[in-house]
């Protein structure tokens, strides 16, 4: 008789079924912890640099931690907010209008809160996709929602973002039995991780789309306030874009609050009803006292606009260090991340299969770290998010990671 818990046979088959926990295959990142791990093990008194880290490397704004402080000592906020209290509603409009343009949004309406913008996509599917339905997902990508979508039986489209088609979706592409099946078309630009930005030509072209075979768009807007190449620019604001999609916007990124999981759903009344509807079976609404910190934060875009000075620094030094031995890296038009394509190997030496070992090089030789990306074509991802206090630390650390990387001549 087996030892085996029976509990291993009632996995439902959508997260392995009776194979659950039993896949020895080691995912990208943890290949890159164990690999950190090694290198620092390996040379003691070496520093790292982690150019993977996904997340900002600074403090919440003083004036944000301030209000939560405030807040928190507050009795009327101690309670569930279920799906958020008025005056965050109120504020994400009124920054919608002033950073992005956007007019006409009733807070009654058009927004709703989240705990953070990553539940809100997982939540999406429950709301339109039925077995067989079809999302349209573009790669790479954050795979949240497709994995939901699947959950429930509808079927991931894959749409491959190529260099060539400066890193959006060849919408002409997609065949009509397959757009007629879609539900749903999600988008994330500024893009995770290209850092490309969107046209207001292909925003165009896509609710043409969602118009004419019926199905929503979705914008993961995680990144839309950091951009490098002129003003932010909501999918909301062309023309159409309510009648067919709603945006998701995160704290996140652009106000240093990736753990404060606080984010907003914001568009078409319907899309945003039927999510705040899915919402309220899944949780009982953020803290109170972060939404008025969130609050705080909305009403201050100051906060942004000193981060996005950063980040355009770093990232421009990053691409002359990259360029220097041999890259050919390009200013990103929006988010914190440098998308380059990997090396076939070193001059005279090792060669490179794909994106992944040579991240793995990087990490074991050099001690720096560095995300793959191998879906479509052989990339790496470098991230203006690594650990320095100042502009001078910053120019030291790109200075000596220019250092390790001219050791050797690599071959595109």
């Amino acid at each position: 008789m087996s030892d085996e818990s029976y509990i291993q046979s009632l996995f439902s088959e959508r997260v392995g079924g009776i194979k659950f926990g039993k896949d020895t295959k080691i995912y990208k990142f943890e290949k890159i912890k164990r690999a950190k791990r090694a290198a620092l093990d390996a040379n003691p008194g070496k520093e790292l640099f982690d150019l993977g880290v996904g997340e900002p490397d600074e403090m919440a704004d003083p004036g944000v931690v301030k209000t939560l402080q405030s807040e928190a000592e507050k009795p009327e906020n101690r309670g569930y907010t279920d799906n958020g209290i008025d005056e965050f509603k109120t504020a994400a409009c009124q920054y919608m209008k002033k950073v992005f343009s956007v007019e006409g949004l009733d807070p009654n309406k058009h927004v709703n809160h989240l705990i953070g913008a990553k539940p809100g996509l997982a939540m999406t599917p429950a709301v339109f996709i039925n077995p067989g339905d079809v999302i349209l997902m573009t790669v790479p990508g954050y795979p949240v929602m497709g994995t939901h979508a699947q959950y429930l039986g509808g079927e991931v489209v894959n749409l491959p973002l190529t260099e060539e088609n400066n890193f959006l979706p060849d919408l002409k592409a997609i065949d009509a039995s397959t757009l007629d099946r879609t539900k749903v078309l999600l988008l994330n630009y500024p893009n995770n991780p290209t850092g490309a930005k969107a046209t207001r030509e292909f925003y165009e072209e896509a609710i043409e789309l969602a118009k004419k075979h019926n199905f929503i768009i979705i914008q993961d807007g995680a990144y839309a306030a950091l951009t490098y190449d002129g003003k932010s620019e909501s999918f909301l604001s062309i023309p159409g874009a309510m009648d067919v999609g709603a945006e998701f916007h995160s704290l996140s990124k652009s106000y240093n609050m990736t753990g404060w999981r606080i984010a907003f759903v914001v568009g078409n009344e319907l899309i945003v009803k039927g999510i705040a509807a899915v919402k309220d079976n899944i949780d009982s609404g953020q803290f109170a006292g972060i939404q008025k910190a969130g609050i705080y934060a909305l009403e201050h875009p100051e906060i942004t606009a000193k981060t996005v000075a950063k980040y355009k620094r770093r990232l421009s030094q990053l691409v002359d260090a990259l360029n220097s031995v041999g890259f050919n890296a390009k200013m990103p038009g929006g988010s914190f991340f440098l998308y380059v394509a990997a090396p076939k190997g070193i001059k005279g030496g090792k060669k490179f299969e794909n994106g992944e070992e040579f991240s793995q090089y990087l990490i074991t030789e050099m001690l720096i770290s560095t995300v793959p990306w191998d879906n479509v074509g052989h990339y790496v991802r470098f991230s203006a998010t690594f650990a320095a206090d100042g502009e001078e630390e910053e120019k030291r650390i790109i200075d000596e990671i220019k250092n390790r990387l001219g050791k050797v001549e690599f071959e595109f």
